[in-house]
Formats: C-alpha cells, structure tokens, sequence
C-alpha cells in the first residue's frame, strides 16, 4: 500500500477553501480507510488504469493512490478542486492526470490507455444515473469494472430482480451488459455535508460479450414506455412503443409470448430483450 504523506482532508478544505456545492450534488467522503475500502472493490489495480469521475477535494482519490494503480485520471468539472488535486499529483508523482471537464461530454478513448481500465466514482446525485448509461452503452465496453456509488435508492434499482418494488429500467439496462451487486451501504453521516439519504456501493462487472444485449437503444424504448406507467397492464403502457414500430401493443406482446395483462414489474430482463428484438426487427 502506497504511503500518503498529505494532510487530513478537513484540513485540505480548509486550507482551499472549499464546500459541496448543492447545484453538483456534491458530497465529500472524508474518512480515508473508508475511501480505501471502496477503492479495494475494484481488486488489483497493479495494471490498472483507473479513472475517478467528480474526485471533489480528493477524499476517494487518496483511497485509490493508495492501493497503488499503475495509473489514475480524474476527471473534475469543478474548477475550485483543482489545487487540491493538483497537490496530490504532486504527491504521487508519475501517477495522476487530472482532466477538466463535464464527464458526460468527454471521450474517455482520449485518455484512457491500456488494456485493464476501471471507473471508480462517488457519482454526483445529480448525474450519477446519466453516466452509468453512457458506460453501459460504450461499444465496445472498455472498462473491466465499475465501483460506483449512488443514493441507496438508484443503487437498489440497479441490482433489483423481478417483481421486487425498485425493478424497473435502470435494472434491466444494467443487467443487460453487466452483473451488478450492492457491495456497501454507505450512511448518511459518514459524508460532508450529510446527504439526507443513505447511499450504497455497487460493483459491475461486465458479461462476456456473447452474454450482453446487442441493443441498448431499442431496449430503452420498450423499458421506458413500460415503466413509464407501471401500474398500467402492459397492453396498455406499451402502446406507445408499439405505434412507433407498426404494430398494437397485442401484436407485439403477442409474437414475444407475453401476457398482455400482465404489469411490467412482473417480467424478467429476458422477456423485456425479447420484446425490445421484436420491435427492432419490426421497425427496421
């Protein structure tokens, strides 16, 4: 383990001045051996290219350093971190790039080299569902894993299974291209300021490529228009989807074996890429 010769991170916020901003969703993990644990989820980052999205004053980036990578990139629109960021660089020299920009509009290909590459991230609450798809659907997926924390809320909906109240989209999205499990839960006070939400770490791994749905997009469509009313029977929510690709939402339901009475919580992922397939080919 990597020695870490910079001061505590309150006194780093002090020394720059610094606090989340609500406009980000910004909350600090602040307990080192805490940011240590969750930077262990990603395993052995030896030859790892690690890239942290939102590293803030560098509470989880010092846990990451420590484990060690062969390389890490932050990627850190919040211009106010900047010099705390920089004196960690500092710290660990020839181990860290820092990249100024919105993590949704960059092109992580520009930046992210090697064949072992990691995202590790205390998401900010405002984009954190946004970014999780934008790595979902990268073709072809060049992260090994992903250790991402979320709200506990979105963490649950990414990992539920059928029939339980979180699944939904986010899940099947996910599960379509990953395996995913909720690996820490997170309290509230552990963060600064104190979110009013618990949060939760979840780990994805991504299936092999002849195990992941081969189209997010399509899937998408269907998964949205079905939860988009989920109390509804499906041969009513998904009509819309089902306008969009020539047929009723009968016929659609119909040619993937689907009870149209049935409500969208109750069918599997298999089911749902089953539909989304059928509506590709019929919209082709």
């Amino acid at each position: 383990m990597a020695e870490d010769p910079l001061p505590p991170l309150r006194e780093v916020i002090a020394a720059h001045d610094l606090g989340a901003k609500k406009a980000f969703g910004q909350h600090f993990l602040l307990d080192l051996n805490l940011t240590r644990k969750i930077a262990g989820l990603a395993g052995d980052m030896s030859g790892s290219h690690a890239m942290e999205v939102g590293p803030g004053p560098g509470g989880l980036t010092r846990g990451i350093l420590a484990l060690d990578p062969r390389r890490l990139t932050v990627v850190e629109k919040d211009e106010r971190f900047l010099g705390a960021l920089d004196d960690i660089a500092k710290a660990f020299p020839q181990k860290m790039d820092i990249v100024r920009d919105d993590a949704l509009a960059v092109s992580e290909a520009d930046f992210m080299d090697g064949e072992d590459k990691v995202i590790l991230s205390n998401l900010p609450y405002n984009v954190g569902t946004l970014l999780l798809i934008k790595w979902l659907e990268a073709e072809p997926i060049w992260w090994r894993r992903a250790v991402l924390m979320f709200q506990r809320e979105v963490a649950d909906r990414v990992v539920a299974t059928v029939g339980s109240k979180a699944y939904g989209r986010l899940a099947i999205l996910s599960q379509s291209v990953c395996s995913a499990r909720l690996a820490l839960k997170i309290p509230a006070r552990a963060f600064t300021p104190p979110p009013k939400v618990e949060s939760a770490v979840v780990v994805l791994d991504p299936l092999p490529r002849e195990e992941r749905f081969d189209d997010l997009e399509a899937l998408g469509i269907v998964t949205a228009s079905a939860f988009g009313q989920r109390r509804k029977t499906l041969r009513k929510s998904l009509g819309q989807a089902a306008s969009k690709c020539g047929m009723s939402s009968d016929e659609l339901l119909e040619r993937a074996d689907i009870d149209p009475s049935a409500r969208a919580e109750t069918i599997s992922i298999e089911g749902f890429q089953k539909l989304a397939r059928i509506w590709r080919d019929a919209k082709a």
